[in-house]
This record gives structure tokens, C-alpha cells and sequence, in this order.
């Protein structure tokens, strides 16, 4: 999503139309509360995993999803069945029909996860898995998207601890985070050994709504298994494409995501994901536990792939002008965040960005892709030309930056 400056009015959320059918598959995405920060509009946040981050007000974009696991029919639903709901919207604004109060042998080994995006310019909240004693947690990686600091809440003791990413898999929607001083925590108890079936009962167990208090449980059935659904990024970053799901009948809604899908024997079977949008009658979307853990234990083996990240993300601290609103080459600077490389080394607004650590930059898209190549800690040299036109280079450390 790009910000335009001027006076581009807000984009307003679709109505959801009585006769939209059939359903589409989305995934209930986090989404950030709305921003007050006057300054940040038409820019974009860049230095996060080669993205860039619009300083947009609440809405999220419309997901786009298929609607076969091979097909290519796709609608464009009204968004009403975000992953973690946003805290500027009433909370219980979204009906979960046919649940109940979580019992306290489904509450164990789950936490709730507040997030801050964009340095307190938004909230967010999801759910996560207690899978070590000492506090590592397993949840979706859009729950964590774009958060700038996490507080965990156990649910079962109601302590709450400030947490780090320890890594994440974006393209399998799988994030591990770890808590800071935690111990004796009590585990979920996965089951990755038992096959799932049609027909098995389920309950999907989160902090729907994500207004905290006692977890939901939604109970269903296994619909279908091997499920493939593509979903939209928030960050604008296209289409991604999620397979392998186990597909429920279980109302599972925003602020599911990360939480558990219990079988008929209290073990969790997979983690609560994406839901349908489009209908009443919602089907849930989790992805198997055996595959969440099998990314989890690459993570925490601080293994890097092409889709695996380990550990923080760099960040420059700068705000870009979007490419439909400069003339010439380079990434033009719209202003920078307080507190930044990019502020501290004296980039300011009207600079162009020409060279990042040896890389030519023609684009703010070049400049996010070199920042990107860059861990949080290390750092980098930065040359551009001010408004006035003279030149600069700095050498910059890179901070930990909003979630990749």
C-alpha cells in the first residue's frame, strides 16, 4: 500500500454485500490502528526486509484470494475477517457465532501478543503457542508483521513479558518470538503423529477480537485437508500463496491467528491462520503443527534460507517520496523517524539517497532492497545529495527495525 501526498482522501472499507458469494479464501490479516502522525503522510517507512511501509491511515487492502487450490478465479471481498483486529475498532464488533469460553486444559500453553506498530503510531493483538518452559513462542508471522516492540500475555497466569523475534518465515506465515525473563511456563502439547482426517472434530481456541480476557473456542469439523489459499500482504507486497492447510469448519476470526486448533483429544493438531470472507458462514484455515514446527526448529537453529529469516532486521530510518511523485533518479527523502541512523548522520527532507553500502541506488526500491542485505548492528555507508545540492556520505549503524 502506497500513501500519496496531497489530498488523496482515505480509502474507505468496502461493504460486504449480502449477495457475495461464493466464499473467499483470505487470510485475517493484522491490522494496524490508525496513525496520528501528520508528518508521515505520503511517505513510506523503508529498511525492513526490502519493503517499504506507507504511513497510511487504518484501512487494510482488500484481500485477494483463489478459490481453488489450482484455480484462478479470484473476488475481492469486503476485509472483515482481520487476523488481529484493530484496537481503534470496538472490540466484540465482530460476531463469532457458536462459541464459547476457552476451557482452562485449552488456555494452557497460550499466550496473547500485543504488538506496536510503526513506533506506537498503531496496535495490534493475536495469539500465540508457549512451546518451551523458558518461553519461546510459536505464532503466524503476519501477527508480528510490521511491530516495533511485543508484549506476550500468558493466558492461564495473566504475567505478561516483552518479547523479541527470533526468527520468521514470511512465505509460510511462521514466526518464533522468545520472552524476556521467562520460566516455567506451561507447553501446548502438538501432536504431529496422528493423521487428520475429514470429518475429525476440532475447536480453534484464540483471543478473537483481540480484546483479551478468557480465550475463545469455536468448535467444527476438518472440512478438507491440503488445502492451498493465496491472500493479499498488507504490505503491498503482492499475492502470497499459503498450501497444506487443514480447512475447518470452526468460526475462527480476527485475532485467532497464532492460536490453536485442538483435536478431539486436547492436543493441538495445527495453527489457527486465515479464514473465509464473503458469507456468514466462515471457514477456518490452520496450518498443520508438524510443518509450523519444522519451520520453527530452522529458526531456532538460526538456519537462513531463501525464505527463512533469523533474528532483527535492519533499518535506515528513512521516509521516500513514492516513485510516482519524483522526477530524476535516486531515493528521494520525504523526512526521516526520530531517533534513526538515518537522522542521526544528518539525511533530511529533500535529500536524494544515491549509494547505499557500495550499491548504486536509482529507487527507493533499489534503496530497500540494499538496506535489506544489511542485519540490524552492522553497518554501512550512505551517500546523497541534500536539497541545496551538495553531497554527503556517512558511515551508519542500522537499528532493529519494524518486522519484516
Amino acid at each position: 500500500m502506497n500513501d500519496q501526498p496531497g489530498t488523496t482522501p482515505e480509502p474507505q472499507e468496502q461493504p460486504e454485500s449480502p449477495q457475495a458469494q461464493p466464499q473467499a479464501h483470505v487470510r485475517p490479516r493484522r491490522r494496524p490502528g490508525r496513525y496520528g502522525i501528520a508528518a508521515m503522510a505520503g511517505a513510506a517507512i523503508l529498511g525492513v526486509s526490502g519493503l517499504t511501509y506507507a504511513a497510511q491511515a487504518g484501512n487494510a487492502p482488500t484481500a485477494t484470494a483463489s478459490k481453488t487450490t489450482t484455480g484462478l478465479p479470484t473476488q475481492s471481498p469486503a476485509d472483515r475477517n482481520l487476523s488481529v483486529l484493530p484496537l481503534d475498532r470496538q472490540a466484540g464488533s465482530i460476531d463469532q457465532a457458536g462459541t464459547t469460553d476457552a476451557t482452562a486444559a485449552q488456555e494452557a500453553g497460550l499466550v496473547y501478543i500485543n504488538t506496536s506498530v510503526d513506533y506506537g503510531a498503531g496496535q495490534a493483538a493475536g495469539t500465540g503457542m508457549i512451546l518451551t518452559s523458558d518461553g519461546e513462542i510459536l505464532t503466524n508471522h503476519h501477527v508480528v508483521e510490521g511491530a516495533t516492540a511485543i508484549t506476550v500475555q500468558v493466558v492461564s497466569t495473566g504475567k505478561t513479558y516483552q518479547a523479541a523475534v527470533v526468527g520468521y518465515d514470511s512465505t509460510h506465515d511462521v514466526a518464533v518470538l522468545q520472552l524476556k525473563d521467562a520460566s516455567g511456563l506451561t507447553t501446548i502439547k502438538p501432536d504431529t503423529s496422528s493423521a487428520v482426517a475429514v470429518g475429525d472434530k476440532v475447536t480453534g481456541v484464540g483471543n478473537a477480537n483481540g480484546d483479551g480476557g478468557a480465550a475463545s473456542a469455536a468448535a467444527g469439523t476438518v472440512a478438507a485437508i491440503d488445502k492451498a489459499i493465496t491472500v493479499q500482504s498488507d504490505a503491498g507486497s503482492g499475492p502470497e500463496r499459503l498450501s497444506g492447510l487443514i480447512q475447518v469448519s470452526a468460526d475462527i476470526i480476527a485475532g485467532d491467528s497464532g492460536g490453536a486448533l485442538y483435536d478431539s483429544d486436547g492436543e493441538v493438531i495445527g495453527m489457527d491462520t486465515a479464514a473465509s470472507s464473503g458469507s456468514a458462514d466462515v471457514t477456518g484455515y490452520a496450518i498443520p503443527i508438524g510443518q509450523a514446527l519444522t519451520i520453527a526448529g530452522q529458526i531456532e537453529s538460526g538456519t537462513e534460507s531463501s525464505t527463512v529469516h533469523i533474528g532483527s532486521t535492519g533499518f535506515l530510518g528513512v521516509q521516500l517520496v513514492p516513485a510516482a511523485y519524483q522526477q530524476g533518479g535516486g531515493a528521494v527523502v520525504a523526512g526521516t523517524v526520530a531517533d534513526s541512523p538515518a537522522r542521526a548522520a544528518g539525511i533530511t527532507q529533500g535529500s536524494t539517497i544515491t549509494q547505499f553500502n557500495g550499491s548504486s541506488i536509482s529507487s527507493a526500491a533499489d534503496l530497500s532492497a540494499a538496506v535489506a542485505a544489511v542485519d540490524a548492528g552492522k553497518t554501512a555507508t550512505v551517500s546523497w545529495t541534500d536539497a541545496a545540492g551538495t553531497s554527503h556520505t556517512a558511515t551508519v549503524t542500522l537499528i532493529a527495525g519494524p518486522i519484516g
